[in-house]
């Protein structure tokens, strides 16, 4: 494989621990790692995921998208995947993508909106741990959108994630 190559491919564990140890950066030390680790497979998730995918549900291009779809239509409000989809695409696009989504759309209340959405998933989940779970995310999810957003600024602060390689040099 070229080195350009190299650099550029990542496989689903790597992006996973890309924004796990990002998101780690950015919380405090007290921070639950159940917690943890659900929010950067939410971000590593959609970073991999198309706007226009044709399999599972694909990335939201704003947060009017997930108002058509989840708030619009109503007859997803007692299914706790399509909840928890909601919940989380709000929690992409209200925190990572805050300071693309702000100048339209009034970020508290899609903040508000997706807490909602992830306690109705946590109220139908049929395991009960991933219902606390669920149910912690919907509490917590203003400190974990403002922890995405800080992120996403921290990312777009650094010049460069990847280091290209060196040109050789030619010796005279």
């Amino acid at each position: 494989m070229d080195p350009l190559r190299e650099l550029l491919a990542t496989d689903q564990r790597q992006v996973l621990e890309f924004f796990f140890v990002g998101l780690q950066d950015v919380s405090e030390t007290t921070v639950d790692r159940q917690e943890l680790l659900y929010n950067a497979s939410v971000l590593a998730h959609y970073a991999q995921v198309s706007t226009q995918a044709d399999v599972d549900w694909p990335a939201p291009a704003n947060l009017s998208a997930v108002f058509d779809h989840f708030v619009s239509d109503t007859t997803l409000l007692h299914d706790s995947l399509m909840m928890e989809t909601a919940g989380a695409q709000c929690l992409l696009l209200a925190g990572f993508f805050e300071d693309q989504m702000r100048q339209r759309h009034n970020i508290r209340w899609y903040a508000e909106l997706g807490a909602s959405f992830f306690s109705r998933a946590a109220v139908q989940e049929q395991s009960p741990s991933k219902a606390r779970l669920l149910n912690t995310i919907a509490r917590r999810f203003e400190p974990w959108r403002r922890r995405h957003a800080r992120l996403s600024r921290e990312l777009r602060d650094q010049p460069y994630v990847l280091i290209p390689p060196k040109p050789p040099t030619l010796i005279s």
